[in-house]
């Protein structure tokens, strides 16, 4: 490691420890030459995830793109960002994990919807129908009976149906 005030190729390590959540080492150096002291990090180099769009162009995977999605599909709803996060996050380790150097843009679609279900099914009815892009009632339509279908499974896990089917209490007066 070169020193980056005197260019002396010889520094030495004064303390290392981990970084990022693990992600990293940070490592403290100090020049033999001139002893001004300095940071390096150290991660590991990944391969690039690519993204295969459904008209066949690629891109470079962007978690932060899960995430403006997430955070369209869970306007006004109970899911914080860091599950948003953790989704995003989810998806690409869930890719990597395979070995797959590309992806279909449809399969991360379908990941982030088998998460999403599991967080809030509001928030999964919306990115559902900008996901699936429903030509007509009937597609929304059907994409809540396979909803209605799982809900025994996921009702189990705590779910409740306060704004589910009919007006709510205290909300008799409002006009559609």
């Amino acid at each position: 490691m070169r020193c980056p005030y005197c260019g002396h190729g010889e520094t030495r390590v004064l303390e290392s420890r981990p970084a990022q959540d693990g992600r990293a080492i940070r490592r403290r150096r100090e020049c033999v030459r001139c002893l001004q002291r300095f940071t390096t990090f150290e991660t590991v180099e990944m391969e690039p995830l690519v993204v295969v769009k459904k008209d066949g162009t690629r891109e470079p995977f962007q978690a932060e793109k899960i995430v403006r999605g997430l955070m369209r599909a869970c306007v006004k709803r109970p899911v914080s960002l860091e599950t948003m996060r953790a989704i995003a996050e989810d998806v690409e380790r869930e890719a990597r994990a395979r070995g797959q150097r590309e992806i279909a843009s449809t399969a991360i679609g379908e990941a982030v919807l088998e998460r999403l279900l599991d967080v809030d099914q509001v928030a999964y009815v919306r990115f559902a129908s900008v996901y699936r892009a429903f030509a007509d009632i009937d597609g929304f339509l059907e994409e809540l009976s396979r909803l209605e279908a799982r809900r025994p499974a996921a009702a189990g896990a705590g779910e409740h149906r306060a704004d589910a089917g009919g007006p709510a209490e205290g909300r008799e007066e409002e006009d559609p």
